[in-house]
């Protein structure tokens, strides 16, 4: 049931970079610990030059990425066998359970996105890949 509070529009500032999973830099923004979203997560990545993440998976959402800045190589795949390469003003759409990793082209530049997650604590939910 809905109640006054949970309907209440909410700002949010992203301004604390936080540690995550991937080995990237968040910027936490919508989420169920910061508004008390129930079905959405979104955030501000940061790929620092030449950086890439850790391999991983996302356990049972999905994941929708726009690019803001830069160039970004995902590869995915059960050996990581696969890649495509996102750029500024681009859309990437990752299923759930698909293992992959982001890598940022460029060596001086950082890459910039917005993540949208139809999960609202999905931190909890990444898994390394290959598992231990």
């Amino acid at each position: 049931m809905h109640t006054a509070e949970n309907l209440r529009v909410h700002a949010v500032a992203p301004t604390t970079e936080v540690s995550t999973a991937q080995r990237l830099p968040y910027f936490v923004g919508i989420s169920g610990q910061t508004v008390g979203a129930r079905g959405l997560s979104m955030h501000l990545v940061v790929i620092p030059p030449g950086a890439r993440s850790a391999p991983h998976l996302h356990l049972g959402y999905e994941t929708g990425i726009y690019v803001l800045e830069g160039e970004v190589l995902t590869r995915w795949g059960e050996s990581l066998e696969n890649e495509v390469i996102s750029r500024a003003g681009e859309f990437l759409f990752v299923p759930p359970g698909v293992p992959h990793e982001a890598v940022n082209l460029s060596a001086t530049q950082p890459a910039r996105a917005v993540v949208a997650r139809n999960d609202p604590a999905e931190q909890d939910k990444v898994q390394p890949w290959p598992p231990a």
